[in-house]
């Protein structure tokens, strides 16, 4: 086991190191508990300037690990989901923090409305002027559980830093092999939302990011309330079963999941039949799924079915299809009158897509897993290592509905009707016959949605997942600081599905249940010749923008220092994409 400890950095250890790293952060755990909400918000501005400062180095190990050439417009993903996305967070973090500090709600200033089932909305995004530009036609509700009052979310905002001085012991975070800001806003937030210090074990994939993670957590190293280790199953099993853990929380695979709940191979299926866990300690998790993408049907022009099909290439095909909430199936009316053009637009997104490197351990046998599974399954991409996958009539569509593939592979299915009857029948779909319920989205023209009416927004409170995205990849709500990121409430230990307990959430709101996010249909300045005020132009996390990787890193220096100087200069650089 070669595991790395925070204070003695590139030198390898055994168990006795890890028990040292944990001695460390009981220490730490005591100066947590003294330390004022103020001085935790400085902490956390100390730890956004480190991030700045890595942001480079960031970037540039994230594009090595996932094998992308430097110059390649594809290093965008990982400027905007690396240190871009970290530094938004922890900002807001420290905002949060400075409220409770001054004994005002994070929720003070938040707008609040009404959704179906008497639910009550927060208003997440935009969250500033700044923003509002930025991201010029989206904005993101969180709904709260249903009886939840205004008044109570306002006052319950602050989750554990209500009562800063109750800490909550050493939290084992099992960070994430795919996206790589992930691991550390997993141990942020437990942090954070549940003041716990934190050993973060790093994914064996993203061994490269622990000469990133260290200088970029710095000051909550020195602090003592973080230590970072790394290591492969050994490591994390032996820290699974510490005494000295009180609480686990894992992003990655329900069989990942399964295996330190209830132990691996044949003894831990065995477990889990009769509902004995080895596990004694909580735990909580993101575990992705089989997202769908629920096409709407409508009058959509030749460029609108081009610019959705490339929507979804997005969502299958970012960051090589290596994502918890990449899209894996598609819902499509058989009675849309532009079906078969639509379809014929999705293939030739993905065909057409830049071709990448299949990074991630394994994707070669999983897209063969699914060939093998729908032999008639189309191939597409420069040499064929895309999987489209037509469910027609008499086709058996259990396999694509209730494995997440977590490789580039796409499945469509066909559902009867339009309007009303299609999208009742789609998210019935969705609900009771897909694995997971991280993420869902649904694309749909502002006149077929103005058309639905009430009934729209009838099923959208019907559809049960975490995020969903409408007109706009549910990515935007995990990139996105203070959307609670997680499946939807309700799983349990032996059911896990998409997992149990939300991240991110950077205002720290109190019994969430769903965020919707919503995009523009079109993007600028086709939405403008179409009536809609939406001033996004090509998203930059869009496979097909060229210019992302500029975007990118535009992006990132706006979040270093968020100015209006810089926000023109990204929206030059993504007008011109």
């Amino acid at each position: 086991m070669t595991t790395t400890t925070a204070t003695d950095a590139g030198a390898p250890t055994d168990r006795a190191g890890l028990d040292a790293a944990l001695r460390e952060l009981g220490a730490g755990e005591k100066r947590w508990a003294k330390m004022p909400l103020a001085v935790r918000a400085t902490l956390l501005r100390r730890t956004h300037a480190s991030i700045a400062r890595t942001a480079p180095q960031w970037a540039m190990a994230a594009g090595r690990i996932k094998g992308l050439d430097p110059a390649s417009p594809l290093m965008g993903e990982e400027w905007i989901t690396g240190p871009y996305a970290a530094m938004i967070t922890v900002a807001q973090l420290a905002d949060t923090l400075a409220d409770l500090a001054a004994r005002r709600s994070p929720l003070a200033r938040a707008k609040f409305g009404a959704a179906p089932g008497k639910r009550v909305t927060v208003r997440v995004m935009p969250s500033s002027a700044y923003e509002s530009v930025l991201l010029h036609g989206f904005r993101a509700d969180v709904w709260l559980r249903p009886g939840v009052a205004a008044s109570t979310a306002r006052t319950r905002a602050g989750l554990a830093q209500l009562h800063p001085h109750r800490t909550q012991g050493v939290a084992l975070v099992l960070g994430a092999g795919n996206i790589t800001s992930i691991a550390l806003l997993d141990a942020v937030y437990e942090l954070i939302a549940h003041n716990r210090v934190v050993l973060l074990k790093l994914n064996p994939v993203m061994d490269e990011m622990f000469s990133v993670l260290q200088p970029a957590l710095a000051p909550l190293i020195e602090a003592g309330v973080l230590r970072i280790v790394r290591g492969g199953a050994e490591a994390g099993a032996y820290l699974t079963q510490h005494p000295d853990i009180a609480h686990i929380h894992i992003t990655g695979s329900a069989r990942t999941h399964d295996a330190i709940v209830y132990g691996p191979g044949e003894d831990g299926h065995a477990r889990k039949a009769a509902g004995t866990p080895i596990l004694t300690k909580p735990i909580t998790s993101e575990l992705g799924g089989v997202s769908p993408v629920i096409v709407v049907p409508g009058a959509w022009t030749r460029e609108d079915l081009r610019y959705q099909a490339e929507h979804i290439a997005t969502m299958r095909l970012h960051n090589g299809g290596f994502n918890c909430i990449a899209g894996q199936l598609v819902i499509v009316s058989r009675d849309w009158a532009l079906k078969d053009a639509f379809l014929a637009q999705l293939r030739h997104a993905l065909d057409r897509a830049p071709a990448r490197l299949a990074w991630y351990p394994g994707a070669d046998e999983r897209v063969a897993s699914a060939s093998a599974t729908y032999p008639d399954a189309t191939r597409v991409g420069e040499s064929g290592e895309r999987l489209l996958v037509g469910i027609g009539d008499g086709a058996d569509a259990t396999p694509l509905q209730s494995t997440e593939y977590f490789a580039p592979v796409l499945g469509v299915r066909e559902v009867a009707g339009t309007g009303q009857e299609f999208l009742d029948a789609a998210v019935d779909l969705a609900n009771n016959e897909l694995d997971g319920t991280l993420g869902a989205n649904i694309l749909i023209s502002p006149r077929e949605r103005r058309t639905l009416g009430a009934g729209f927004e009838t099923a959208l409170a019907a559809l049960r997942y975490g995020t969903i995205g409408i007109n706009a990849w549910t990515g935007v709500g995990f990139n996105t600081a203070a959307v609670p990121w997680g499946a939807f409430p309700g799983h349990t230990l032996d059911d896990i599905q998409s997992g149990l307990g939300v991240v991110h959430n950077a205002l720290l709101i109190d019994a969430t249940e769903r965020t919707v996010v919503t995009g523009p249909f079109r993007p600028f300045p086709r939405s403008l010749a179409h009536g809609h005020f939406a001033l996004f132009p090509l998203p930059p996390w869009f496979v097909t923008n060229r210019r992302a990787a500029e975007t990118g890193r535009l992006l990132a220096a706006y979040a270093v220092r968020p100015s209006w100087r810089r926000i023109l200069r990204v929206f030059l650089s993504a007008v011109r994409a």
